[in-house]
Formats: structure tokens, C-alpha cells, sequence
């Protein structure tokens, strides 16, 4: 029998959060019931029909582990399985890096790349200082603002990082930000193909970064999401990294296969942490198994697996539809200048549509994307590649007043 006066909840106070900005695109996509609706939100392959596209080769090794009599669902270690930790390290770090060479980095399996930042924001919190500074790029993918919060660490810092008059990295800007960055801060890092923008900074220019974190005495934490999605090579979009650790710094890197090998349900990924010198990797392997055992206990294992048989085969990349999406706004004479759709890289694309003209796109045609304009290229196919092209120029033509001219 219920009380009939029943005392209110400790919980009717706990107020309603914000949608996600990205995942809540998904949400109005779904319940959307035209047939022509397109969703540029969230990153992920699709095939002509829409439904998420599966990658031959992961197939293949999915299949095979299916029928391998010796496969079982065993608990993975804290850190994760050995092998595609291993296998990580080489793929972004290079089999002959310095850090391997000598001994002076610790790689984990984690939940993709989110969960990489996590665990390693929270290693930041717990070892070096919970009042680190860390700064991310202006724009940045919205969850890094989330994830530091809660790993322990006060409110995301910015630096200045993308020029909206050209369309390429805001590298004044940037080097003025981070050289007033106190030393022992860190600076999150977008390795390649930046999210949103995907605009990167040139060799030269990362030689800048280095030259400024060198000296400032700050700890990058570099985000890598898409490597091989950059340049199509994985030893191109791993530059970054590379040059960072052949200047022996103390530095984080974050993998995620979610993008590359197509493995997004699977929260695929790994965290290194790279020490100046050697000697501790005990000391820091330990604590980063010991924040994974209280936040999930041990990684997911059936991903892994698939990841370690494959990485490093370089035909398992899809192609992108740059090109084609350029070409058929230019055909069909979309006021402008799209040369930037091609020059940017990675998975997304800053279009320079206002959010006036995104919203515009999603009211009149149905088409998904976040309202600063960025859409994922991921999510055209060549059915819709023209339909999205001519929904572009409608909302350029009826909304004139923002559209980039000079890229």
C-alpha cells in the first residue's frame, strides 16, 4: 500500500539538460517523414539507401571471428588488449618513434576517442593539477567543452583558430592565444582534418605551434579522429603527432577507429601518454587502470579484435565526395566562391551558409546540419549530392547576406 501523501522526490529538482547540438540532429532526422530528407549532422558513412555503410574488410574479419571456435567474450585487462594497443601506438606514433624506441610511452584501449579524453582529462586532474588550463581551438567539436568539465578540470579556455573572412587556419591569431597561455597548461590539438572546420594547419605552421608550446612550456593533448581521412595517407595525417614527440615532450594523443574503419557502435579507441624521458610507465600505467576500473572497469572487446586484424591496410578507407559536391555547385552556379569545400579536409566541411540559411535548407528541403554551417561530408551520396547542391544555392540566393565570397 502507497502513502497517500507521498513525500516529494530528491529528484523532481534536477532540471532538464540541453539537447546535444549534434546527436538532437538526429533526433529531428528520424521523426522527419519526407523522402528526401538528408541528415549532413552527424559523421557517419551511409549508403545510398541511408543505412549506415559497413566496410567490406570489417565484414570480412567480423565473419571470421564468428566462425573461430576460440573466440569467446572474455573480459579484457583495464588497458585493453595488447595487441591493438600495440598496433595503435605504431599506427600513430610510427613503428621506429623515438617514444617507442625508448620506452617512454603507455598506450590504453578506451571508449573511441571521447572516452580517450576522458580517462586522460582525469589522469590531467588527478596528477597534474586540477586547476590546469586547458585551451581548445575556436571552433572545436562541442563535446570537448563537455568532457573537460567533467573529468574535474575548470571550464575550456579558447584560442583563436579559424579565419571565417578565408576559410584557412587563423595562425596570427593562434600563436598570439597560445603564447599567453600560462606555462603547464594544455592545448587540445585537432591532429588532422579539424572538427568542425577542416582547415589544418600547413607543416610550417605546425613548426609555429611547436615553437610556442616549446617554450610556453604547455602539454598537448592531440585529438585524432581521422587519421587517413586527411590526405588519404595514414602516415601524412599522423605528421603532427610525430614531429610533437620527435621533440621529446610530455604529451597525450587520443585515437578513435569510430570514422576510419566505420566501427562507430563499437567505441573503438586508444590513449598514449608520452613522457620527455623515461621511467614511469609503470607508475602512470597503473593509474590510468585504475580510473578506467572506476569509470567502466575494462573496454569492450569484439571492436578490438576486428581493429587489430586490420590495422594498417590502406584500401580500407571509403572515398569522399569532395569533389563531386564542388563540381555540381559550381555547374549549377551557386553565387560564390566553393573553392574551399575541395581545400578543406577531413570528414566535415565549413560551407559558410549562416544559420539562417541552414535553418532555411532544413524547413524548405529537409537537409540536416548543425547551424554554424558545418556539414558531414559523409552524408552525401551520389543520389543526393545534386539535391543538396541545388537546396545550397536556393538558401544562398533567397539569403543572400553571409555567404563567403572570397575562399
Amino acid at each position: 500500500m502507497h502513502d497517500s501523501n507521498p513525500t516529494p522526490s530528491i529528484f523532481n529538482t534536477v532540471p532538464v539538460a540541453p539537447p546535444d547540438a549534434i546527436l538532437g540532429l538526429n533526433t529531428q532526422y528520424r521523426s522527419d517523414p519526407s523522402p528526401n530528407k538528408v541528415n549532413l549532422g552527424v559523421g557517419a558513412y551511409r549508403t545510398a539507401e541511408g543505412q549506415p555503410y559497413v566496410l567490406p574488410v570489417v565484414r570480412r574479419v567480423e565473419q571470421a571471428l564468428a566462425n573461430d571456435p576460440t573466440t569467446t567474450h572474455e573480459y579484457l585487462p583495464q588497458d585493453g588488449l595488447k595487441q591493438f594497443c600495440d598496433l595503435s601506438a605504431n599506427l600513430i606514433l610510427g613503428p621506429d618513434s623515438p617514444a617507442l624506441v625508448d620506452n617512454r610511452s603507455v598506450t590504453v584501449q578506451a571508449l573511441s576517442g571521447t572516452g580517450a579524453l576522458r580517462v586522460g582529462f582525469t589522469f590531467v586532474a588527478r596528477f597534474l593539477s586540477s586547476e590546469t588550463a586547458v585551451y581548445i581551438p575556436k571552433p572545436s567539436w562541442s563535446n570537448h567543452k563537455n568532457v573537460v568539465v567533467q573529468s574535474g578540470l575548470p571550464p575550456t579556455r579558447e584560442y583563436r583558430y579559424f579565419d571565417y573572412g578565408t576559410g584557412a587556419v587563423d595562425m596570427e591569431g593562434m600563436i598570439e592565444d597560445l603564447k599567453a597561455a600560462p606555462a603547464g597548461s594544455m592545448v587540445l590539438l585537432h591532429g588532422c582534418a579539424h572538427n568542425p572546420t577542416g582547415a589544418d594547419p600547413t607543416h610550417e605552421q605546425w613548426e609555429q605551434v611547436l615553437k610556442v608550446v616549446q617554450e610556453g612550456k604547455l602539454v598537448p593533448f592531440f585529438d585524432n579522429a581521422y587519421q587517413g581521412f586527411a590526405s588519404g595517407s595514414l602516415q601524412m595525417d599522423a605528421w603532427s603527432v610525430r614531429r610533437f614527440v620527435k621533440a621529446g615532450l610530455d604529451m597525450m594523443v587520443g585515437q578513435s577507429y569510430a570514422k576510419n574503419m566505420g566501427l562507430y557502435g563499437e567505441r573503438v579507441g586508444a590513449l598514449t601518454v608520452i613522457s620527455s624521458e623515461g621511467g614511469n610507465n609503470e607508475g602512470i600505467r597503473s593509474q590510468l587502470k585504475a580510473i578506467i576500473r572506476a569509470m567502466y572497469s575494462n573496454p569492450p572487446k569484439h571492436g578490438a579484435m576486428v581493429a587489430a586484424r586490420i590495422l594498417g591496410d590502406t584500401e580500407m578507407f571509403a572515398e569522399w565526395m569532395r569533389e563531386k559536391l564542388r563540381g555540381a555547385l559550381v555547374r549549377i552556379g551557386t553565387p560564390g566562391n566553393w573553392d574551399h569545400i575541395v581545400n578543406q579536409i577531413g570528414m566535415f566541411s565549413f560551407t559558410g551558409l549562416t544559420a539562417a540559411q541552414v535553418e532555411f535548407m532544413k524547413d524548405k528541403y529537409h537537409i540536416y546540419m548543425t547551424s554554424n554551417g558545418r556539414i558531414s561530408m559523409a552524408g552525401l551520396t551520389d543520389d543526393t549530392v545534386e539535391y543538396v547542391a541545388e537546396a545550397m544555392k536556393d538558401a544562398v540566393v533567397s539569403l543572400k547576406k553571409g555567404v563567403i565570397h572570397n575562399m
